[in-house]
Protein backbone atom coordinates (compact mmCIF):
# COMPACT_ATOMS: atom_id res chain seq x y z
CA UNK A 1 0.00 0.00 0.00
CA UNK A 2 1.15 3.55 -0.69
CA UNK A 3 1.33 5.81 2.34
CA UNK A 4 -0.99 8.44 0.88
CA UNK A 5 -3.69 6.36 -0.84
CA UNK A 6 -7.03 5.24 0.56
CA UNK A 7 -7.12 1.49 0.06
CA UNK A 8 -9.16 -1.53 1.06
CA UNK A 9 -8.10 -5.16 0.96
CA UNK A 10 -10.33 -8.20 1.34
CA UNK A 11 -8.66 -10.31 3.98
CA UNK A 12 -7.83 -14.01 3.84
CA UNK A 13 -10.22 -16.16 5.86
CA UNK A 14 -9.29 -19.78 6.55
CA UNK A 15 -11.56 -22.36 8.18
CA UNK A 16 -10.25 -23.96 11.35
CA UNK A 17 -11.00 -27.58 12.28
CA UNK A 18 -11.60 -29.54 15.44
CA UNK A 19 -8.64 -31.81 16.29
CA UNK A 20 -10.80 -34.81 17.21
CA UNK A 21 -13.14 -35.20 14.24
CA UNK A 22 -12.00 -32.53 11.76
CA UNK A 23 -15.29 -30.59 11.67
CA UNK A 24 -15.04 -26.86 10.99
CA UNK A 25 -15.14 -25.08 14.35
CA UNK A 26 -14.58 -21.49 13.21
CA UNK A 27 -12.12 -19.52 11.15
CA UNK A 28 -8.89 -17.55 11.20
CA UNK A 29 -8.67 -14.15 9.51
CA UNK A 30 -5.23 -12.89 8.53
CA UNK A 31 -5.07 -9.15 9.25
CA UNK A 32 -1.34 -8.49 8.93
CA UNK A 33 1.86 -10.45 8.30
CA UNK A 34 5.22 -8.74 8.04
CA UNK A 35 6.08 -10.58 4.84
CA UNK A 36 2.90 -9.46 3.01
CA UNK A 37 4.22 -5.88 2.83
CA UNK A 38 0.67 -4.50 2.61
CA UNK A 39 1.47 -1.96 5.34
CA UNK A 40 4.53 0.08 4.37
CA UNK A 41 5.35 1.30 7.89
CA UNK A 42 4.92 -1.60 10.29
CA UNK A 43 2.38 -1.06 13.08
CA UNK A 44 3.60 0.66 16.23
CA UNK A 45 0.24 0.47 18.01
CA UNK A 46 -2.66 -2.00 17.93
CA UNK A 47 -5.96 -1.46 19.71
CA UNK A 48 -9.65 -2.39 19.63
CA UNK A 49 -12.27 0.33 19.36
CA UNK A 50 -15.93 -0.33 20.11
CA UNK A 51 -18.87 1.61 18.72
CA UNK A 52 -22.42 1.41 19.99
CA UNK A 53 -25.36 0.57 17.67
CA UNK A 54 -26.25 3.37 15.27
CA UNK A 55 -23.45 5.63 16.54
CA UNK A 56 -20.92 7.63 14.51
CA UNK A 57 -17.25 8.03 15.45
CA UNK A 58 -15.56 11.01 13.90
CA UNK A 59 -15.12 12.61 11.56
CA UNK A 60 -11.57 13.48 12.37
CA UNK A 61 -8.15 13.25 10.82
CA UNK A 62 -4.74 12.26 12.07
CA UNK A 63 -1.93 14.64 11.21
CA UNK A 64 0.98 12.22 11.64
CA UNK A 65 -0.23 8.65 11.45
CA UNK A 66 -1.86 6.28 9.01
CA UNK A 67 -4.51 3.97 10.45
CA UNK A 68 -5.63 0.55 9.28
CA UNK A 69 -9.11 -0.63 10.33
CA UNK A 70 -10.92 -3.97 10.18
CA UNK A 71 -14.26 -4.75 11.80
CA UNK A 72 -14.01 -7.88 13.95
CA UNK A 73 -17.55 -7.98 15.31
CA UNK A 74 -20.62 -6.38 13.77
CA UNK A 75 -20.82 -4.24 10.64
CA UNK A 76 -19.33 -0.79 10.07
CA UNK A 77 -19.22 1.67 7.17
CA UNK A 78 -16.11 3.84 6.92
CA UNK A 79 -16.59 7.23 5.27
CA UNK A 80 -13.32 8.76 4.07
CA UNK A 81 -13.02 12.17 2.41
CA UNK A 82 -10.33 12.23 -0.26
CA UNK A 83 -8.24 15.23 -1.28
CA UNK A 84 -10.82 16.21 -3.93
CA UNK A 85 -13.58 16.42 -1.29
CA UNK A 86 -15.27 13.23 -2.52
CA UNK A 87 -16.42 10.60 -0.05
CA UNK A 88 -15.53 6.92 -0.22
CA UNK A 89 -17.76 4.49 1.65
CA UNK A 90 -16.19 1.15 2.52
CA UNK A 91 -17.87 -1.62 4.49
CA UNK A 92 -16.04 -3.96 6.84
CA UNK A 93 -17.82 -6.61 8.90
CA UNK A 94 -17.29 -9.86 10.74
CA UNK A 95 -18.76 -11.65 7.69
CA UNK A 96 -16.74 -9.63 5.16
CA UNK A 97 -13.47 -8.52 6.80
CA UNK A 98 -11.85 -5.71 4.83
CA UNK A 99 -8.67 -3.93 5.92
CA UNK A 100 -9.07 -0.20 5.26
CA UNK A 101 -6.11 2.18 5.10
CA UNK A 102 -6.79 5.79 6.03
CA UNK A 103 -3.61 7.78 5.34
CA UNK A 104 -2.53 10.68 7.54
CA UNK A 105 -4.30 13.95 6.71
CA UNK A 106 -7.42 12.19 5.38
CA UNK A 107 -10.60 12.82 7.35
CA UNK A 108 -12.74 9.80 8.20
CA UNK A 109 -15.72 8.66 10.23
CA UNK A 110 -17.34 5.30 10.80
CA UNK A 111 -20.89 4.24 11.56
CA UNK A 112 -22.05 1.08 13.30
CA UNK A 113 -24.83 -0.50 11.21
CA UNK A 114 -25.34 -3.40 13.66
CA UNK A 115 -28.00 -3.79 16.33
CA UNK A 116 -25.24 -4.51 18.85
CA UNK A 117 -21.79 -3.11 19.65
CA UNK A 118 -19.30 -3.41 16.80
CA UNK A 119 -15.60 -3.89 17.49
CA UNK A 120 -12.85 -2.62 15.22
CA UNK A 121 -9.22 -3.69 15.27
CA UNK A 122 -6.95 -0.72 14.55
CA UNK A 123 -3.29 -0.83 13.55
CA UNK A 124 -1.43 2.48 13.52
CA UNK A 125 2.01 3.21 12.15
CA UNK A 126 2.67 5.74 14.95
CA UNK A 127 1.72 5.09 18.57
CA UNK A 128 -0.65 7.52 20.29
CA UNK A 129 0.68 9.51 23.22
CA UNK A 130 -1.38 11.61 25.64
CA UNK A 131 -1.43 15.29 24.71
CA UNK A 132 0.30 14.80 21.37
CA UNK A 133 -2.33 16.96 19.59
CA UNK A 134 -2.09 14.67 16.57
CA UNK A 135 -5.84 14.44 15.87
CA UNK A 136 -8.21 17.14 14.61
CA UNK A 137 -12.00 16.95 14.65
CA UNK A 138 -13.55 18.04 11.35
CA UNK A 139 -17.04 18.35 9.91
CA UNK A 140 -18.62 16.51 7.00
CA UNK A 141 -21.34 19.17 6.53
CA UNK A 142 -22.12 18.04 2.99
CA UNK A 143 -22.38 14.32 3.83
CA UNK A 144 -25.77 12.67 4.48
CA UNK A 145 -25.20 10.53 7.60
CA UNK A 146 -28.99 10.07 7.94
CA UNK A 147 -29.07 7.75 4.91
CA UNK A 148 -27.68 4.99 7.16
CA UNK A 149 -30.66 5.14 9.57
CA UNK A 150 -32.82 2.50 7.90
CA UNK A 151 -35.13 1.77 10.85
Amino acid sequence: MDDDTITSINLEVHPTKDISDDHVNGNLTVVWRDWDKIIKNEPKMVYVSSINPGEIKGPHLHLKRASYFVCLHGKVIFIIRDNDGKYREIESSADNPVLIQVPKNYASAHINLSKSVSRILVLADIAWKPNDNEMENVSFDDYDFLKWNKD
